[in-house]
């Protein structure tokens, strides 16, 4: 009892005191591989006039947000190559802007390129700096001859102001680093088909406003040491990518154009790699398709040609901030020789009308393919605090061949004529105008057979990214039907016929359905008939029905729960009656398939 008493006494003492107390030093990463390269030359003297903050702290530091945005005013105001504006606000105030560099000229392509929309991952930032100083102030001017570079600094703008030396422990710099989610704590590149945040809104319609030739979304990797510095993925690949001639595009000319530049400069350029296993390096590289929730998914379905960057974690400061520099850089140029190309790309993806989406998949058994890999060397040790056996990075490169592991589809989905929303659904409706789907409001009423969809065994998961997500199965049947004047109609002969689909469909993983936007049709709207009047009903019905006898039978045989509550046996038997709500778990939107 004494020995219980003095661990206990311990435990307090250390729920008492600050974190601080228990690691006063940071985490402890692999060894650093010792890195120079070209790209070195892109940071300029102490001395410059225009030297960044980055630059001025050694790349040990990152500028605050009114540091950044300070210093590229002033940039702003002594060049007529740039011009700054807000297009946005934060949930706690701050103004989300862009720096635009251009030399004017109607119908250039834009390259739109983000950073921070994780703020600790903040490479872009910097990079982006030291590049539009360079177009502005150091001759390279040229590369808007051809097309615009639209630079967001910072997207989660909140989160980058959380900074801290304890946030992303397992990183290599900057010393503090920003928050990953937002004041909301809403991961952004997990928003944009649902569109929650203010951040994502806000990048949404910049780009509707900009339709990029090519859009950049710049973060730092996670997971095992290796020797590339720079990774880089866009949705599937030529795998499961649904544009499939701006991934041709991605492919064939994007990915050698830029891995050629980051190469000469001394960086080591390489595909994002996501383990099967994140214990174990050997089980494989992951090749999948994404949806719309992710930047990458996002442009796949909208029809812009996007780039995840993910530099990798463990790589000095400076030497991912020039990676990402020279990745910009090549970027810039790759579109603007291309734009003919870029453009008629979009085009064909956008023209095409698949008949069906696929809307969940498995992993396969068998590798679709084997790749050479530069890895990192790594034993194995037995932690005493994990109890298990745990990776150690021993920092000596070797190269290897990883196995590719893909995916087949499980369930796909016809696409429908149209989807038909009633007018009280305006929180879904405001989500279609916000990605511009075309919609129509019938200014007369429709008579029309119809797909409706009930839900069947409706359960709620986990709260993900301030939502209750809904899983269930689902129950069609085709019945003629009037929907009212008022009703949107969205038809499926349109651009976005992807994105439409995705977020209408209610097995699609992305569809608003999925995302908690129908909390309504889960509550009946009312329980109209007293036990008195319901229970002789019910027992009629089971003397007069075999089939409902036989189902009600069956289902106390698999519920004892159910066999022992007899509120729950009377609404089961109210459900089937007429006085049930014929609204209660039916899926508002209804489907054009004929």
């Amino acid at each position: 009892m004494l020995r219980k008493h003095a661990f206990l006494t311990a435990l307090a003492a250390c729920w008492m005191t600050a974190p601080s107390a228990w690691a006063q030093e940071l985490a402890p990463l692999p060894p650093a591989r010792p890195w120079s390269g070209k790209s070195e030359a892109l940071v300029v003297a102490p001395s410059h006039p225009w030297l960044t903050p980055a630059e001025r702290a050694g790349f040990e530091a990152t500028p605050s947000y009114a540091e950044t945005r300070a210093w590229l005013e002033k940039l702003v105001a002594a060049s007529p190559l740039l011009t700054l504006k807000e297009f946005g606000r934060t949930p706690e105030g701050r103004a989300i802007f862009y720096v635009r560099a251009s030399k004017g000229g109607a119908d250039k392509p834009v390259v739109l390129a983000q950073a921070g929309i994780h703020a600790g991952e903040i490479d872009g930032k910097d990079a982006g700096l030291m590049l539009l100083r360079d177009i502005a102030k150091r001759g390279k001017s040229e590369l808007l001859d051809h097309v615009d570079l639209v630079f967001v600094p910072i997207l989660n703008i909140d989160g980058h102001e959380r900074a801290s030396i304890w946030s992303r422990g397992h990183q290599r710099g900057p010393r503090e680093k920003g928050w990953r989610a937002t004041a909301q704590n809403i991961n952004l590149n997990r928003d944009y088909a649902k569109a929650d945040a203010p951040e994502t809104r806000a990048i949404i319609g910049l780009l509707r406003e900009l339709d990029p030739a090519l859009y950049i979304d710049f973060h730092v990797s996670d997971g095992p040491d290796m020797q590339y510095d720079v990774t880089y993925t866009f949705a599937g690949w030529g795998t499961y990518a649904r544009a499939r001639a701006i991934t041709g595009w991605l492919e064939k000319r994007f990915k050698p154009a830029v891995d050629a530049a980051l190469t000469a400069q001394g960086h080591v350029p390489g595909v994002y790699p996501s383990l099967i296993d994140g214990r174990d390096p050997a089980s494989g590289l992951r090749f999948s398709p994404e949806g719309p929730r992710y930047s990458t998914g996002y442009g796949d379905f909208t029809g812009i040609p996007t780039v995840l960057v993910e530099n990798h974690s463990l790589k000095p400061y400076k030497q991912r901030v020039l990676g990402t520099y020279v990745l910009l850089e090549a970027a810039l140029r790759a579109v603007g020789a291309d734009a003919a190309v870029i453009a008629r790309a979009k085009s064909e993806d956008r023209a095409a009308r698949p008949s069906r989406l696929m809307v969940k998949w498995e992993r396969l058994t068998k590798p679709i393919a084997t790749v050479e890999f530069k890895g990192i060397s790594y034993d194995r040790y037995r932690s005493p605090a994990s109890g298990r056996e745990e990776i150690r990075w021993l920092g000596k490169p070797v190269t290897t061949r990883k196995p590719v592991i893909g995916f087949k589809e499980s369930l796909s989905v016809t696409i429908p004529r149209a989807w038909f929303i009633p007018a009280s659904e305006t929180a879904v409706i405001d989500r279609l105008k916000l990605h511009g789907i075309q919609l129509e409001t019938l200014d007369r009423p429709m008579t029309l057979t119809l797909d409706t969809v009930r839900l069947i065994d409706p359960t709620h998961g986990d709260a993900q990214e301030g939502r209750v997500r809904l899983q269930a199965t689902f129950q069609h049947e085709k019945r003629q039907q009037t929907v009212p004047a008022g009703t949107v109609r969205v038809s499926s002969d349109q651009p976005l016929r992807l994105l439409a689909a995705a977020l209408l469909e209610p097995e699609s993983d992305d569809s608003l359905l999925a995302w908690g936007f129908f909390p309504h049709v889960l509550s009946p709207g009312g329980f109209s008939l007293e036990d008195y009047a319901l229970a002789p009903m019910a027992d009629r019905m089971l003397s007069e029905n075999p089939a409902l006898r036989e189902a009600f039978e069956a289902k106390l045989k698999a519920d004892p729960a159910f066999a022992r509550d007899g509120d729950a046996r009377l609404r089961w038997f109210f459900a089937q009656t007429p006085y049930s709500d014929p609204r209660y778990r039916l899926y508002p939107v209804l489907r054009q398939v004929d």
